[in-house]
């Protein structure tokens, strides 16, 4: 069976990521995705403690949030179309979201000072507690759990474009405000990217020591991806919920 038969809801996990997998002697393994994503992680950190402190210090972080933010989609796109960039292309993509985070995370640290710390704690519990969920079986990842969550998540990105274009008219969408309706959509939102990470985890044990040693870099680019949408999603989630309350 071919594995691009296998869909995912992460852009990163799509066909190519497994293509030509037996022209490398060195293999995938779990030990150089958790040191590369751990290294992005830290950069991502530094980065966004920087633009807290400068914001902090009265200079505008609405700059980096925008810049950051379509550097990201930029750096995404080319490595969709050219995978075997990745290796210099996700460092580039880390620095692009700790700018774009730092922007976005520096307004709730201003306002609402243990907010971001916070929703850093509720991501990483919520990356541990799936992560035994799914090592444990206590859910498992079958065909009909991918479709849903897959629809799901497209689902909520359709939504977020669609507001992002209405934005452009002058049009406010629902989802941006402090609304019942904008909380229970983050909090729906916060719980697809939590699943989203089984389809990660599922990923990458079935591929492991199968696909070359280059691909821990889109393997790393695909856990940034959904741990930041889990991140964001929990942020703006309890930041609505500090303002209504």
């Amino acid at each position: 069976m071919r594995l691009t038969n296998y869909k995912t809801n992460n852009p990163v996990f799509s066909g190519f990521f497994w293509d030509d997998n037996n022209k490398s002697q060195s293999k995938m393994s779990v030990r150089g995705i958790f040191f590369k994503s751990l290294l992005c992680i830290i950069v991502i950190a530094g980065i966004t403690a920087y633009i807290w402190k400068i914001n902090e210090e009265g200079t505008p972080v609405k700059w980096f949030t925008l810049g950051g933010m379509l550097a990201a989609i930029i750096i995404s796109v080319i490595i969709s179309v050219r995978h075997h960039w990745a290796y210099f292309l996700v460092p580039l993509y880390t620095i692009a979201k700790g700018c774009f985070l730092g922007g976005f995370s520096a307004f709730a640290h201003k306002n609402y000072p243990e907010l971001p710390y916070q929703a850093i704690g509720v991501t990483i519990v919520t990356f541990f507690v799936m992560l035994v969920l799914y090592q444990t079986q206590i859910i498992v990842v079958t065909k009909k759990l991918k479709s849903v969550i897959i629809t799901a998540a497209a689902s909520i990105f359709v939504v977020y474009l669609i507001s992002w274009i209405l934005s452009f008219f002058g049009i406010k969408s629902y989802i941006w405000g402090t609304s019942w309706f904008a909380i229970v959509f983050n909090c729906i939102a916060a719980i697809v990217a939590s699943f989203a990470l089984l389809l990660d985890f599922d990923y990458i044990e079935r591929y492991k020591n199968k696909a070359p040693k280059s691909k821990e870099w889109l393997a790393t680019w695909g856990l940034l991806a959904t741990l930041i949408w889990l991140y964001v999603e929990i942020l703006r989630f309890m930041q609505k919920l500090a303002i209504r309350f």
